[in-house]
């Protein structure tokens, strides 16, 4: 899924900040470390680790999909973001 120009544009601020800090391990992250994600808030961050906690380690940064909220845009706009080891 491609993003569109203003989406772009309104992660570039976060992406200068966030190139000089490492990945976000999906598997070791707290919710406050996977709130500081783009589209991440407090409640989508809470069902990334009760996901986590329920299904155990993410094998690959795509299972991150299988988290009710986040389909193809989301994951598309935090791939550059987040790890998994």
């Amino acid at each position: 899924v491609a993003l569109s120009a203003s989406e772009r544009a309104s992660y570039a601020q976060w992406d200068a900040q966030w190139q000089a800090s490492k990945l976000v391990d999906l598997n070791l992250a707290t919710a406050e470390e996977l709130e500081r994600l783009p589209e991440v808030g407090p409640t989508l961050a809470v069902r990334i680790v009760a996901y986590r906690d329920a299904h155990g380690p993410f094998r690959r940064s795509e299972d991150l999909q299988k988290v009710p909220g986040i389909g193809p845009k989301t994951f598309e706009i935090l791939r550059d973001y987040v790890k998994v080891n």
